[in-house]
C-alpha cells in the first residue's frame, strides 16, 4: 500500500480531520521457468451453472533474504536446491543479521518469509483442495528487492540482479504448481516484480522475454506460446479460461506502465510502454465483443482514486486541487467501462486490503441510456508487511456466465507462519447479503454504504471490519463517508463531486 496505515492513524489522521472541517467547512471527504506443467485430471462433471471454486491471492512479497546468511547460497544454486536451503537451520545471526537489513533498506515492515509461504500454499489446499484455477494479482517477490540484493551481494551485475529476480519469481510459481500440479494458475506482475527496480521497466526487454516463460507456465499448454509472443513486449497477454469455465477470455496486464510513478530501468519517463499496452488492451476487448466472449481483467495497480495519499497529501479537492490517482489517466477504467458489456470482472490489489470498487459511465437522463458498469475486487495480500494478517480467497465462479457468486476471505493466526491456523475471517454473501459479486450488487452496496453516514449498519461495520486483515477499523471510520466516495468514482471530478456534495 501506498501508505502506512500505522502512519496514517498515528500521525496523518488527526491533524487530517482537523484541517478537513477548516478547508471544506462541513463538506465530508470521502473514500519455474518454463516448467512443464501435466494436464489436469478431468474434475467430476460441471453442469453449465453449477459453481466452481477457484483461489484468489495477491502481494505475496515473498523474502528470499529473510536469512541474510543464506543469500549468497540461494545466488549461486539452482531453484531446485532452494527448498533444501531455506528449510535448513537459521543462521546462527539470523535474527541481527535481519534486522540490519531492514534497517539499512528503510524497511516499514515485514514481508512474506520462507515458513509463511508454505504454510499459506498449505492452508491453500486443506481450505480448497478442488480448485479449478488461481488467480495472482502481481507483486511476487519481496518490497526493497534491489537494495537487499545489493546489501548481500555488492559484486555484481545488473544482469545478475535481473536474473535472481526471475530465479525468485520461478520460485514462487514453482511452489505453487506443486501444490496444484496442473492446476490453470494466471498470474500478473506487480511493480515490485522487476527486472531492475520498483516501477521501473523497459519494454520489449530480456525480463519480459523469460519472465513470460515462467507467468505462462500456469496456463494450458495449448496457450503457453502466445502468451509468452504476447508477454515479450510489455508483460501482457491474454488466453481463454480452461474448463470447466465457457468461453471467457483473459486478459493479463502489466499496469505498472500505466502508474504515475513508471520510468524506465534507466531512470527516464516514457509513453510508449502505456500507449502500446491500452492499445493492445482495446484490440482484445474488442477482440472478445466480436466474438461474444466475456473478458476477466487482471492486473495488480487498480484504477480510481487513492484515498490515503490523498488525505496523507491534504490535498484541498473541494478548493480543485485533484485527488491522488493510483494510474496517471482514466485511459483503462475508461476503457473497461466502454466494453461493460463483455468485462464480467477486473482484480486488481496493491494496497493490501480487501477492498471493492465500482467502475462506471455517467447516466445520461436526456437520452436515457444505461449505466455501463464493471465490478471490481481488490484482493488482500499474503505479505503482512502492514500489520494486517496474511490472506487469500477461497472463490465460488459461475462458470458460463463467468460472474464471482461468492467469495470467502480466509487468514492467519499470526504473521510468521510459524504454527499458523488458517480460519476463514468472513464470507461475502453473509457478511454483505448479497447472492453475486456483480455491478448491480456493488452498487447497492456502496449506495447503503453512502446512506449510512455513521457506519452503524451491518454492511458498514463488517465492511469496515474486513477492509484491513486484522480489524483497524478505526483507521477507517472517522473518514468513512470519503472513502466510500473512492469506492463508486473513479476520475477526480466525479470523486470531488461526491466528497463535497455538488453533483451526488
Amino acid at each position: 500500500m501506498v501508505v502506512s496505515l500505522r502512519s496514517f492513524t498515528r500521525f496523518i489522521l488527526p491533524v487530517f480531520i482537523a484541517l478537513l472541517f477548516t478547508v471544506c467547512g462541513t463538506v465530508s471527504f470521502a473514500d519455474a521457468q518454463g516448467a512443464q506443467v501435466p494436464k489436469r485430471a478431468p474434475s467430476h462433471a460441471t453442469r453449465p451453472n453449477r459453481p466452481i471454486p477457484a483461489l484468489f491471492i495477491s502481494d505475496i512479497h515473498f523474502d528470499p533474504f529473510h536469512d541474510p546468511g543464506k543469500a549468497k547460497q540461494l545466488f549461486a544454486a539452482p531453484i531446485s536446491e532452494w527448498n533444501a536451503i531455506l528449510s535448513s537451520a537459521s543462521s546462527s545471526d539470523q535474527l541481527q543479521a535481519f534486522g540490519s537489513l531492514q534497517k539499512q533498506c528503510h524497511a516499514k515492515g515485514v514481508d512474506t518469509p520462507p515458513e509463511l509461504l508454505r504454510s499459506a500454499i498449505t492452508a491453500m489446499k486443506v481450505r480448497q483442495p478442488n480448485a479449478q484455477f488461481m488467480m495472482i494479482s502481481g507483486d511476487l517477490v519481496v518490497h526493497d528487492f534491489d537494495c537487499r540484493f545489493h546489501a548481500l551481494n555488492p559484486d555484481t551485475s545488473p544482469d545478475d540482479y535481473e536474473e535472481f529476480v526471475l530465479k525468485t519469481l520461478s520460485y514462487v510459481m514453482g511452489e505453487l504448481h506443486t501444490a496444484f500440479p496442473g492446476m490453470p494458475v494466471y498470474a500478473s506482475l506487480g511493480n515490485n516484480d522487476s527486472g531492475c527496480g520498483d516501477y521501473q521497466l523497459d519494454p520489449d526487454s530480456e525480463f519480459f522475454k523469460v519472465g513470460g516463460s515462467i507467468l505462462s507456465s500456469g496456463l494450458p499448454e495449448a496457450d503457453r506460446h502466445q502468451a509468452n509472443k504476447e508477454f515479450a513486449a510489455e508483460g501482457n497477454y491474454s488466453a481463454m479460461m480452461a474448463a470447466p469455465m465457457i468461453n471467457t477470455r483473459l486478459v493479463v496486464l502489466d499496469d505498472t506502465f500505466l502508474s504515475p510513478k513508471y520510468k524506465t530501468c534507466a531512470g527516464k519517463k516514457d509513453i510508449r510502454g502505456a500507449d502500446e499496452e491500452l492499445q493492445w488492451l482495446k484490440t482484445q476487448l474488442a477482440d472478445a465483443r466480436r466474438l461474444g466472449q466475456r473478458v476477466w481483467v487482471l492486473g495488480h495497480i487498480p484504477p480510481g482514486i487513492d484515498p490515503f495519499s490523498t488525505a496523507e497529501k491534504f490535498r484541498d479537492v473541494c478548493g480543485g486541487q485533484d485527488p491522488v490517482m493510483f494510474l496517471s489517466s482514466d485511459q483503462l477504467p475508461d476503457l473497461l467501462v466502454e466494453y461493460a458489456d463483455v468485462v464480467k470482472l477486473a482484480v486488481f490489489a496493491h494496497t493490501h486490503m480487501d477492498e471493492i470498487r465500482l467502475l462506471h459511465s455517467v447516466r445520461d437522463e436526456t437520452a436515457k441510456t444505461s449505466v455501463r458498469a464493471v465490478a471490481v475486487k481488490m484482493i488482500p495480500s499474503i505479505s503482512p508487511v502492514h500489520g494486517n494478517k496474511p490472506t487469500f480467497t477461497v472463490a465460488s465462479i459461475n462458470p458460463t456466465s463467468a460472474i464471482m457468486q461468492d467469495y470467502t476471505v480466509v487468514s492467519a493466526s499470526n504473521m510468521t507462519g510459524d504454527d499458523a491456523k488458517w480460519t476463514p475471517a468472513y464470507n461475502y454473501a453473509r457478511a454483505y447479503q448479497q447472492t453475486e459479486f456483480s455491478p448491480a450488487a456493488i452498487e447497492t452496496m456502496i449506495d447503503g454504504f453512502r446512506r449510512d453516514n455513521i457506519a452503524v449498519l451491518p454492511a458498514s461495520e463488517n465492511y469496515l471490519r474486513n477492509y484491513f486483515p486484522g480489524d483497524k477499523s478505526a483507521a477507517l471510520s472517522p473518514f468513512w463517508m470519503q472513502y466510500t466516495c473512492a469506492l463508486g468514482n473513479y476520475t477526480a471530478e466525479g470523486f470531488s463531486a461526491c466528497v463535497c456534495h455538488t453533483g451526488n
